[in-house]
């Protein structure tokens, strides 16, 4: 009866761990580290996959001449958090339609790495 009890207890872990890796499948942790005129970010992706396809390995911003490794450009301008200032950490997800969102953006230039992230922040 006892190895009844402990076979179950193994399996409801075993089940409740995989279900917790599922949950953070995806979801990034990243810093402001550049918040520019214009909505001209620069995030550093310090959790996560840093696959090259997807980020800058290195970068340096030409205005200021200091060097970024696993930095993106904000890809998605109409939905990132006002909220979010400058060395803040948070938590996002990639999403693709947030790059279609059409909303009013100036065009001044700030320098940002050549590749851009289309994210949705959430909650940790």
């Amino acid at each position: 009866m006892k190895l009844f009890f402990f076979l179950a207890a193994v399996f409801v872990l075993t089940v409740s761990a995989d279900s917790c890796k599922k949950k953070k499948e995806g979801v990034y942790k990243g810093r402001l580290e550049i918040k520019a005129l214009c909505m001209n970010y620069t995030i550093k992706i310090l959790e996560g996959d840093t696959d090259t396809s997807l980020v800058t390995a290195n970068w340096t911003d030409e205005s200021t001449g200091k060097a970024y490794t696993n930095v993106v450009a904000l890809g998605s301008r109409c939905n990132f958090p006002d909220s979010i200032q400058q060395g803040d950490e948070f938590y996002f997800v990639i999403d693709t339609a947030a790059a279609r969102q059409q909303c009013a953006v100036c065009m001044a230039y700030y320098p940002t790495p050549p590749k851009k992230m289309p994210i949705r922040v959430v909650e940790k």
